[in-house]
């Protein structure tokens, strides 16, 4: 998480949620909300989200693909491009 997070107790999430939300949404900058001081929860704006879903799905594919080189799953991109070559003439 950014250094620059702010972290707020719960309760000014309740007294200052319109606030909050406005901030967020300006800034994109994350807010930790605290209780009994422990972290409980992270609130973000909608397009850090899933600006951040996206990138979690694209290393998850990343990880696939890896663990299938690994496996040697794969083909030489040369022999990809031939049949592509070879389809595209048919």
């Amino acid at each position: 998480m950014k250094l620059s997070t702010q972290i707020k107790p719960i309760s000014y999430l309740r007294d200052h949620a319109a606030e909050i939300i406005r901030d967020i949404s300006e800034s994109r900058e994350p807010l930790l909300i605290t209780q009994n001081g422990e972290a409980k929860l992270v609130v973000m704006d909608i397009k850090s989200y899933e600006e951040q879903e996206q990138t979690v799905a694209l290393l998850r594919i990343l990880a696939c693909g890896n663990k299938e080189i690994e496996q040697g799953k794969f083909r030489d991109a040369e022999e990809v491009f031939a049949e592509l070559d070879k389809t595209a003439q048919q």
